[in-house]
């Protein structure tokens, strides 16, 4: 029975080729999980272990800093041959008219230094200061140039001169800030002169690390027990670590000791599996019910059920093992022209690949595993028929059999437990009760998917009916085989249905962040600092995007809760032009305070006297305290200079209307700090705030949609596999009908709507069910922050739904040219 099943593949390769690609297509997509997760990992700690490249131990301490014993007992421990307290400060300077805030850094020993310089040279005096090359190029820093380097919270003022541009750093922790290197007394003198809020430890005390680097033929071991020892001699306690070993300690440290992006790939690697898995259990399905008179052949001749069954799955397993191969192959392909090119992009060039062997043995043990599994229920079917039976395959699962009440019974269940556990978690915003829900009540769709896609095939088919003959035997064909019309479809409802779900549900949440913000955000950008002048509140309104700007004056302060509150004056007639919120009103006699302040009545004082003012709370949050202009003037509340003023900014609308891009309002922010003189940070609202959000939406969509078009692709690989399957199984019947009159067109016409029609059929309910899940998805997930409204991209959709048609069109091309070349004549001689 094996030389059987290998002459299949001599005989019949063509059909296997199909299967082959699905499920190397899905091994591929596994593997490369694992080994995107593993190169993350990698390129992660490439980034990180660069500040710890040249040493060989790091002594961190359990809390606080270490002090000058500390570095001096580590560096007269045996072994050592050059140790280097990491100090670090942060520090303000005043460059390209913007002030900024970096983070400075002492200067090591040459055999422990890690900076490279693109120009200049390192900072060897006292004076001196290096500077990374992207804030040189940012803020237009050369060597020679002078730096006022100032102390965040004192007002030592240290002055400096650029002696070198470094390369930028890639690590994550040192490259979120602009970067300074200078000597050791230089940094000294800022971390004691005070730090931001927040800093940390290890900014103001003392030295953050200490690195070891020891001399040749030195004992690592010995020497990290030495250097532990003599630090806990200061009083410090300590971990003295490897270079690898702290590095893997900082990449647990950043993803929380787990892998959330591996864990997240892997579930569309199992989406690409699951519908591999029902393209293969079909493809072999067809496979079988073509061949039973061959197989009930081997039987009348002695073969046995054992034997027959064996050779079907012997099929699968050869066909499993070298697609996995294939996949494993693809995926290494794939993976190392990634990384080449990412190590070609400057921000990227730490980039490191890794296969891990789990990768490797994963994706052809799963493969081939999948394979035969998907195979057992058609090579179970292959010796369920009596040798002298009727050479058909079995029945398909109907109201009318038992097969088809058992699969109703399931699920119905699955749906009567699924729908209210969906609806109970989207009503309660409970995410995980959600998406159970939403996974039984699918799965139940599935599995009565035999009992209604076929006619839903049949209703569709009557559309086809104005194609004339060949649109009314393509309607009968598509639903001739209801089993493998099911499945077919099911195959690629799966990937339609959370195609739709992701863009459904990212259109909701989009709107739901979009009210959310106009409730947090009055408008579309404010800057509030000291000094601002109407000059540059003019300024800023002449900026291209910028459809109104208005200066609030300063018009008090009350005190609230323990502290001191600026007030702000606006007219009514700018409140009407700025605010996004038309329904707020502002009266004569009230102060408008933002959300979770208390009402009542306010003192407010001015440069004039008390004013006392009835307070009315809004729902927005990030508001100041506002008062109209009338109030303010007929109170005596302007004129208080100390407590700075507000600009506000509302932008105009993108051409055709809608809001402006992303980058068109980081342009535009860039342009209004410039004008105001302030930080770009320093600029809030809800346009900035909105870009991010739809940033995070776009590349999340962008990078789903992109995963989940690999099992659409598979299931069209399915729908192409079944055509051709059904075309060589009705062989002898297009060739009567081609004997009785039907042109090639004709054929490849009835063909080509064929698949039309399973296409479309999944892809519209793939749609209806994807947004349905989308709509609730968010609601569950959003419904604490923001008000859910339903969103249909109609757009997008139609996109999703045309793609569907045109790839299932496109399926059709090679079985129906294949069926077309065939002449009548030969086909009808066909056996």
């Amino acid at each position: 029975m094996l030389r059987v099943a290998l002459s299949q593949f001599q005989s019949h390769s063509r059909r296997f080729i199909a299967v082959g690609l699905a499920v190397m297509l899905s091994v591929a997509f596994l593997s490369t999980t694992l080994m995107v997760g593993a190169s993350t990992r990698a390129s992660l700690g490439a980034s990180l272990g660069e500040a710890y490249s040249r040493a060989e131990l790091i002594a961190t301490p359990d809390r606080g800093t270490f002090n000058g014993a500390a570095l001096a007992a580590a560096r007269g421990v045996p072994g050592v041959s050059e140790a280097y307290g990491r100090l670090q400060a942060y520090a303000e300077f005043t460059a390209g008219g913007q002030e900024v805030f970096a983070q400075a850094r002492n200067l090591a020993p040459d055999a422990l230094e890690t900076a490279a310089v693109t120009d200049g040279a390192l900072p060897v005096r006292a004076d001196g200061v290096a500077v990374d090359s992207d804030t040189a190029g940012r803020y237009g820093l050369h060597v020679g140039d002078a730096l006022e380097l100032r102390a965040p919270d004192g007002a030592t003022t240290t002055a400096m001169t650029v002696t070198g541009i470094l390369r930028a750093s890639h690590d994550p922790f040192a490259s979120a800030l602009p970067q300074l290197l200078a000597g050791t007394p230089a940094v000294s003198a800022l971390a004691a002169d005070g730090q931001a809020p927040g800093a940390g430890p290890g900014a103001a005390d003392g030295y953050a690390s200490i690195q070891l680097a020891l001399a040749p033929g030195t004992d690592v071991a010995a020497a990290r027990a030495g250097a532990l020892a003599a630090i806990a001699g200061t009083g410090t306690p300590a971990q003295v670590k490897t270079a690898d070993e702290q590095v893997t300690a900082q990449v647990a440290l950043m993803t929380g000791g787990q892998d959330e992006l591996t864990v997240v790939l892997l579930a569309f690697a199992g989406i690409a599996l699951l519908v591999s898995g029902l393209v293969v259990s079909n493809t072999f399905a067809v496979l079988v019910a073509q061949r039973t008179r061959e197989l009930a052949l081997l039987r009348c001749l002695g073969a046995a059920r054992a034997q027959v069954r064996n050779s079907v799955l012997a099929e699968a397993l050869v066909v499993g093992l070298v697609s996995s191969v294939a996949g494993v192959l693809a995926a290494v392909g794939l993976m190392a022209a990634l990384i080449g090119w990412a190590g070609t992009q400057p921000d990227m060039a730490f980039a490191t690949m890794a296969v891990p062997p789990s990768s490797i043995v994963a994706g052809l043990a799963v493969g081939t595993v999948l394979t035969v599994a998907a195979a057992m229920v058609p090579a179970r079917a292959a010796t369920a028929v009596a040798p002298l039976a009727a050479l058909r395959p079995a029945d398909d699962a109907g109201i009318g059999n038992r097969r088809g009440r058992v699969r109703l019974v399931m699920g119905l269940a699955a749906l009567a437990l699924g729908v209210p556990l969906l609806a109970f978690g989207a009503a309660s915003v409970m995410l995980v009760v959600a998406f159970a829900g939403g996974v039984l009540s699918f799965i139940g769709v599935l599995l009565c998917a035999t009992l209604f896609v076929p006619r839903l095939v049949g209703l569709a088919g009557r559309l086809a009916a104005p194609a004339g003959v060949p649109g009314k035997l393509a309607a009968l064909n598509a639903v001739r085989n209801p089993g493998r019309t099911s499945v077919t479809a099911a195959a690629l409802l799966i990937g339609v249905t959370l195609v739709a779900l992701m863009m459904t549900g990212a259109a909701t949440a989009r709107q739901a962040f979009d009210d959310a913000l106009a409730e947090t955000y009055p408008v579309d950008m404010a800057v509030t600092a000291e000094h601002l002048t109407a000059a540059q509140q003019d300024a800023v309104a002449r900026i291209d995007g910028v459809a109104a700007a208005a200066l609030l004056p300063a018009a008090g302060r009350f005190e609230q809760q323990g502290a001191e509150n600026p007030v702000y004056a606006v007219g009514a007639a700018e409140a009407g032009r700025l605010l996004r919120d038309t329904t707020l009103v502002l009266e004569p006699g009230k102060i408008y305070l933002p959300e979770g302040a208390q009402a009542g009545r306010v003192d407010v004082n001015g440069a004039s006297g008390t004013a006392t003012l009835e307070a009315e709370v809004l729902r927005t949050r990030n508001i100041p305290a506002l008062v109209s202009a009338e109030t303010a003037q007929q109170s005596g509340l302007l004129g208080d200079a100390t407590a700075g003023s507000t600009v506000w900014v509302r932008l105009a609308d993108a051409p055709g209307g809608g809001q402006l891009s992303g980058d068109r309002i980081k342009d535009i922010q860039s342009a209004v700090a410039h004008a105001l003189g302030v930080g770009g940070s320093a600029v809030s609202g809800a346009a900035i705030e909105r870009v991010t959000f739809n940033e995070v939406i776009d590349v999340l969509l962008l990078v789903v949609t992109g995963l989940l078009g690999v099992a659409v692709l598979i299931a069209l690989i399915g729908v192409a596999n079944t055509l051709s399957l059904s075309v060589l199984e009705r062989t002898r019947e297009n060739s009567l009908l081609r004997a009785l009159g039907l042109t090639r067109g004709q054929l490849r016409g009835m063909l080509a709507l064929e698949a039309v029609l399973v296409a479309a059929v999944a892809a519209l309910l793939g749609s209806a069910l994807g947004t349905v899940y989308g709509w609730l998805g968010a609601r569950s997930a959003l419904g604490s922050l923001a008000a859910v409204t339903p969103v249909v991209p109609w757009l997008q959709l139609a996109g999703v739904l045309a793609v569907a048609i045109a790839a299932g069109l496109l399926a059709s091309v090679l079985p129906a040219r294949r069926a077309s070349l065939l002449s009548p004549v030969q086909g009808l001689a066909t056996t």
